[in-house]
This record gives structure tokens, sequence and C-alpha cells, in this order.
């Protein structure tokens, strides 16, 4: 979890790394390996994050496209640092305030829109495509099944939809061709 882009949340945070130091990292794993998935999860409304670290980080997340991503606001931890932070005080955010929770709510809310553009734009990309996907399941009353690639955690991601006439079990690994994209989720068939 990278957690944040913006140097001065991440040195408060404790967070012992910068915004281009995570850069040079996402930049090196996709030269080095171009198929990688890359996950992260973020914190928003952090105590003293200004609108101007939120735009940082929501053009961070546009620049960087990660496959997958969560969002989460901040919520203080008794004992830490952050938890101590001052109270909002009428309205007005000074450095190290705490952030009101409809504030946080709708950061967060702004972040995953983005998140879900990308994620939509890069299920496009995957448009005749050929993955590996292991299925889970048949779709009732239609010739589908619901399966995952190794790029989707269960529970957490979408799925790969695959189309088909065939029988299949859940655990039986296909070749599939990706023919649609949806936010989240692939459509696909059988790769002949």
């Amino acid at each position: 979890p990278i957690q944040h882009a913006n140097d001065e949340i991440l040195r408060r945070m404790g967070r012992r790394t910068s915004k281009q130091e995570l850069i040079d990292k996402i930049d090196f794993l996709r030269s080095e390996m171009p198929d990688i998935t890359l996950r992260t999860t973020l914190i928003t409304g952090f105590p003293g994050e200004t609108k101007e670290q939120h735009k940082e980080l929501l053009e961070f997340i546009n620049d960087m496209e990660f496959d997958r991503l969560g969002v989460f606001t901040y919520s203080p931890e008794e004992g830490t640092p952050a938890a101590a932070m001052g109270a909002q005080i009428e309205g007005i955010f000074q450095s190290e305030h705490q952030i009101d929770e409809e504030v946080k709510l709708d950061r967060q809310a702004e972040l995953m829109e983005l998140q879900q553009d990308i994620s939509a734009e890069l299920g496009e990309r995957r448009i005749g495509q050929e993955l590996l996907v292991m299925i889970e399941g048949k779709v009732a009353d239609e010739d589908a099944y619901v399966g995952r690639s190794q790029a989707d955690a269960p529970g957490v991601d979408g799925y790969v939809f695959v189309n088909t006439p065939e029988t299949l079990v859940s655990g039986d690994f296909v070749r599939v061709k990706i023919t649609g994209a949806l936010e989240y989720d692939l459509i696909g068939e059988i790769s002949q």
C-alpha cells in the first residue's frame, strides 16, 4: 500500500518514501514485467490533507493507471500521532487538523470514480488479448461461466465472464479471448 502521493502527507504518515520514488519503482516494475498487475491502497482525509494535496493524489492516480485500487478514509487509531492532531475548527482546515467525515467521503468517492474510469479503459485495452482463466462457476440459465484471471483476487476484484456452450466445472483452466469489457469485469470466449 502506498497510502498517498504527496511528500508531506507521506512524511507525516511515517512512510519512508517519496512520490518520485514511487513513480520510479512503478516505472521500473512495468519496464521489467510488462504484463504485471499493479494494485495498491490509498488513504484520503489524513489530518491536514489540503485540497491541493488531494488534487495531487488524483493526478498521480490518473498518471499511474493502477490495475486495482482501493481507497479508504482516514480513521484515527488511539495512541497514534495522527489521532492526536488537532480537531477541525469551524470548517477551517489547518495544517494538521482532522478532516471532516463528509469531506473524506467526498474525496474517497472522487478517487474511486477516477479509478472506475481507469479500470474501464484498461479493460477496453484487453479486448483481443488472451488470458488464462480459472472457472469458478456457471451463470444460471446461460451458456456462460464466471472465472478469474491471475490478476483477480477473490472477493475483491471483478470477474471474467466466459461465453461458451462447452461444459466446464469449477477449477478448470481455459484460455479466453477477451471480446468485451465492463467497468471492472471482462467478457470473453474460449480461444480456439
